[in-house]
């Protein structure tokens, strides 16, 4: 049995993915036009050329849950997580979104992605979401944290809870 979860992006998510373009694409014209096309305006696009395409590399796509692994695949990465390792499943409230930074990832650029802190608990988080709400914290026996997002959460609980007999 697999059961595939998509990511559905929110206007929040593309609100901030159009601003930074818009960001971008001002500070490099700026730049362009400031310094005439020299290097430092060449060195600006050039840097910020790759951070998008290696943020847009990390967007998360689809959640893949089969009766082995749990399987949050984007663009370029696969992040996996065996079934028999998850300790707990919980839902996240938006809230608890706040209180966490990102350490080195996407923070709004078509959703939140990457190693995130938690100031509440002082704890490293790894998140792959789409949308600020509709979160789900998967925790594994050797408690690392993972929070994904889906367009039903419930379902995505109830799809990751062993059934008991």
């Amino acid at each position: 049995m697999r059961t595939v979860f998509t990511y559905r992006i929110d206007r929040r998510t593309l609100y901030w993915t159009l601003l930074y373009v818009v960001v971008y694409v001002g500070l490099a014209i700026g730049l362009y036009y400031l310094y005439e096309g020299e290097y430092l305006s060449a060195w600006f696009i050039s840097c910020v050329g790759a951070l998008l395409i290696l943020m847009a590399l990390s967007i998360p796509r689809k959640i893949i849950i089969d009766a082995e692994r749990v399987e949050v695949r984007c663009l370029l990465d696969i992040t996996e997580v065996e079934r028999a390792e998850i300790a707990s499943v919980r839902r996240v409230s938006s809230q608890e979104m706040r209180r966490v930074i990102p350490i080195f990832g996407g923070c709004g650029f078509f959703g939140y992605y990457g190693h995130f802190f938690d100031l509440k608990h002082f704890e490293r988080i790894r998140i792959y979401a789409s949308e600020w709400r509709n979160l789900v914290e998967i925790t594994d026996i050797y408690e690392e944290r993972l929070w994904v997002s889906a367009s039903d959460p419930d379902a995505l609980i109830e799809a990751l809870t062993p059934t008991r007999k």
